[in-house]
């Protein structure tokens, strides 16, 4: 019953346009094609990197930051308290109005020393600005390196230049070694990404990061057994060619380096939107999802290609807007530095005495006056 399954599942009319199968990935005449076996070289990689990244961020990271200027911010630690802390884990870290007056109630502190017992034991658990720095030198040199070994592999070869080319004698095209060790290293890579996830820095695009992981593996690892890698060796240069810009931009962010910072990220956003919202679409995926329906009649494998393809797509248009966000804030007028709209921003004490006046305000007038007609109604409507 399980051969049978198997069977199914690797059918080549899945797999491959209608005249071709699995017998064409079989090594001949010395020419050698990708194996599903080879993929297993990924997870020791993956886990290689784990370890190199420690001994990465302890060796080089660490005096990079000290070189740079890095310093944390002095945290004021809340004081022990059982029921705060009792709340905190089991409850809610972000308490309501009536949840923090019964907790005042219940522990003799004051409305306030509630709110800032909060504040404070919410900035505990938030990531150092030295563990961020680690964590974009660490992926700033990976992204560095592999551009430009992927622009080495990929300089010379025709369909860099005319993309079409991905498709000429489909799928009989031989597995060169430049393109297994790009393509076991970047997997390699993404597999650690994946496993890691839980002990990085948590941004607020949390969930798309781990969608982004799944698809791209998915992506890399489908197209590997099909060979598609003429395709996938594209994609993956398109992805590095801007991803080391944006981490060298937090680096110089989390130093304080003001316009270095903003003119490393104005070049990112450039290149971020050239290569995922131009060429990536408009050449790549037009090339994977277009012009192969003038070759071949489309078969399942390749609308489960491009439908990964239309999910990165997704996400690219989405961090797009991010990006933009924080273009705008260092344009003449506003803030003078990009931060990152996706890491949650440490609360200052300050914040403690706006929340509280706010509260005050929302009971004396039962809303928010803000100073704004359209919004003060949006407000009343919305109670």
């Amino acid at each position: 019953m399980l051969s049978q399954l198997r069977e199914m599942i690797w059918a080549d009319w899945i797999w491959f346009p209608e005249g071709h199968g699995w017998d064409d990935l079989k090594d001949h005449d010395g020419k050698v094609f990708p194996k599903t076996q080879d993929l297993w070289a990924t997870i020791p990689i993956a886990i290689g990197f784990l370890v190199l990244r420690r001994i990465f961020e302890q060796t080089v990271a660490l005096p990079m930051a000290s070189l740079l200027g890095v310093k944390d911010k002095q945290r004021l630690c809340a004081a022990p308290n059982p029921t705060l802390e009792a709340h905190f884990c089991s409850t809610s870290k972000h308490p309501t109005q009536s949840s923090v007056e019964n907790l005042s109630k219940q522990t003799g502190c004051s409305v306030r020393q509630v709110q800032r017992w909060f504040r404070r034991r919410r900035n505990q658990d938030r990531p150092s600005k030295l563990k961020k720095f680690q964590e974009a030198c660490w992926r700033f040199t990976f992204y560095l390196v592999a551009f430009f070994a992927g622009l080495a592999v990929l300089v010379d070869k025709p369909w860099f230049y005319d993309v079409k080319l991905i498709w000429e004698n489909f799928p009989q095209m031989p597995l060169l070694p430049s393109q297994y060790w790009y393509y076991v290293i970047e997997l390699g890579f993404y597999f650690s990404l994946l496993f890691s996830v839980a002990s990085d820095v948590k941004r607020k695009d949390f969930k798309e990061q781990i969608i982004h992981h799944i698809a791209t593996i998915s992506l890399i690892s489908f197209s590997w057994l099909v060979n598609y890698i003429r395709a996938g060796t594209l994609i993956m240069l398109v992805h590095d060619a801007s991803d080391y810009l944006m981490e060298s931009a937090k680096m110089f962010n989390y130093a304080g380096w003001k316009r270095t910072c903003n003119f490393i990220f104005t070049a990112f956003a450039a290149a971020f939107i050239i290569t995922r919202l131009i060429i990536l679409p408009f050449w790549i995926i037009h090339t994977t999802a277009v012009y192969p329906l003038s070759l071949y009649r489309p078969f399942l494998g390749f609308y489960f290609f491009n439908g990964l393809m239309v999910v990165l797509q997704i996400l690219h248009v989405f961090w797009a807007a991010l990006i933009l966000r924080m273009v705008v804030k260092f344009l003449p007028g506003n803030q003078d530095i990009v931060e990152d709209e996706r890491s949650d921003k440490e609360e200052t004490e300050s914040d403690d005495e706006d929340e509280s006046h706010m509260h005050k305000e929302k009971s004396k007038n039962g809303h928010v006056q803000n100073g704004h007609t359209v919004l003060n109604n949006n407000h009343s409507k919305m109670d």
